[in-house]
């Protein structure tokens, strides 16, 4: 039986209002009937972070076991390989709308309550009419700043509403026509990946591609034990309840996912959303060539491919190209990546966000 320590503190669904410091750290020793891959710390105390070493004397933690495997997972295989669909655009412009689009009803029955301490300024004689003014619908009058305000209000649940239905009629054409997988051979080496001797459905045009490595969401159930937390109590922050429901994500299939992950999907059929990982650091994208394409080694040396329930770390490659009828789209195949025979440290976790329409920012 191997014994090592990990160590990891995972960024939550919205991680960018939450502070790394008030998240428990998972410190545990791992048994396991597989060797552990050499030494990695990436991230810092005081964040997010992800370590997987050697135990030592000095160690003394809690023991849970898991599998070590050097394979894709089936998860993964269901949930990140393949044809995918981008979300459209307009998801992420309704993200953007929402703020001032609250902020403008704020302020407007913000004026309209301070109409009566404003009525002794003269010179708002005229604003404080407009603000005053209403129009009778039926046989209610409504404050005219309400009727300008609450159409900008609801204006990113139209947006998402249409982005939405958009996204539902580009899948069903998928699933009449859909795209033949690439045929290609996959070269690895430390310094890039190479790409060779293409064979594409005449369906699409591949423009770029690139490498890409991340981490998948921890399991739940090693996430609960690791923290000596059962379902009937109150869950880890940035986790939600079990979900009782049919999974789709992989986020919602550990019950680590808290709020919309994804834009709304078929799903009576194979995921066509890609969700992104929440963990990821990505290579810069190069121009395609149905020989040759050579992926540089992303800028930091990051581990090779483990899978753990706590700790995974998962290499894959992206080629993005525009179907025929537009419609934008990448296929997603993850490769076996060697690990180094050296101790590796990057300084800060690349944190993503968790909405698919924001993970490229």
């Amino acid at each position: 039986m191997y014994k090592s320590i990990q160590r990891i503190r995972y960024p939550p669904f919205e991680h960018k209002h939450i502070n790394p410091n008030e998240i428990e750290l998972i410190e545990i020793i791992l048994e396991s009937e597989t060797s552990p891959p050499p030494s990695f710390k990436i991230g810092n105390e005081e964040s997010w972070i992800v370590e997987w070493r050697k135990m030592t004397d000095d160690d003394n933690f809690d023991s849970i076991f898991s599998k070590i495997s050097f394979e894709t997972p089936p998860f993964l295989l269901r949930t990140r390989n393949g044809w995918y669909i981008d979300p459209d655009p307009l998801h992420k412009q309704a993200r953007k709308m929402i703020t001032p689009a609250v902020l403008i009803l704020i302020i407007s029955f913000l004026l309209r309550a301070l109409v009566p301490s404003l009525e002794n300024f003269e010179y708002l004689e005229g604003f404080i009419e407009i603000i005053w003014s209403s129009f009778r619908i039926g046989p209610l009058n409504y404050p005219a700043f309400l009727l300008i305000g609450f159409p900008i209000f609801i204006s990113p649940i139209v947006l998402r509403i249409i982005a939405n239905l958009r996204d539902f009629s580009r899948q069903k054409k998928y699933y009449l026509n859909p795209l033949e997988s690439p045929q290609f051979e996959i070269r690895i080496d430390e310094k890039a990946v190479t790409l060779l001797n293409f064979e594409i459905d005449e369906n699409i045009k591949i423009n770029r591609a690139k490498l890409q490595v991340g981490m998948p969401v921890p399991e739940r159930r090693s996430v609960l034990e690791a923290l000596k937390k059962t379902e009937n109590e109150q869950t880890a922050p940035g986790m939600s309840t079990e979900l009782p429901a049919r999974r789709i994500t992989t986020s919602e299939e550990h019950g680590t996912g808290v709020g919309e992950t994804t834009p709304m999907i078929l799903s009576n059929r194979r995921v066509l959303m890609l969700e992104p990982m929440r963990v990821m650091a990505s290579g810069e994208w190069v121009d395609y060539n149905p020989q040759n394409i050579e992926l540089p080694s992303l800028k930091e040396i990051w581990p090779g491919s483990i899978y753990s329930s706590l700790i995974a770390i998962h290499w894959e490659i992206i080629l993005e190209g525009i179907r025929n009828d537009g419609v934008k789209m990448k296929w997603v195949s993850p490769i076996k990546v060697a690990h180094t025979h050296h101790k590796i440290h990057i300084e800060n976790l690349p944190v993503k966000s968790g909405r698919i329409e924001l993970s490229d920012d």
